[in-house]
């Protein structure tokens, strides 16, 4: 079994929150589950392990009056999705975020997610 680095716990997300690369305007994929530092994407393509990006979350006017947020985060791990055929799940690690924006994502987490059973 691998050694689990992931200091805060999973947060399951009760809808779809979508991810694009900033720069490109390219859909990414969903949000499946959150932590303070990081998340789970669900996505149509692999991305690269160790790879930066610039990402947009669009659905924010729930928690904020700011209709997206902006920050920086690498892809840490990645693999197939072994029930469902052309679907990956991708780790992000943030890597940087603006104090205003962090509290947004927290905001976020906290209004969506569902914290997951430790058994």
């Amino acid at each position: 079994m691998p050694y689990e680095r992931r200091n805060y716990k999973r947060q399951k997300i009760g809808h779809y929150i979508c991810v694009k690369d900033n720069n490109t305007q390219e859909l990414l994929g969903n949000i499946s589950d959150i932590s303070p530092r990081g998340f789970r994407l669900e996505s149509q393509k692999a991305l690269t392990i160790n790879n930066d990006y610039t990402l947009r979350l669009e659905q924010t006017s729930m928690v904020s009056d700011k209709p997206f947020i902006v920050f920086d985060a690498r892809v840490m791990w990645g693999q197939r999705d072994p029930a469902i055929p052309n679907e990956y799940s991708e780790g992000f690690q943030i890597t940087g975020i603006s104090q205003y924006e962090e509290e947004i994502f927290q905001c976020l987490m906290e209004k969506n997610g569902v914290l997951e059973n430790s058994s």
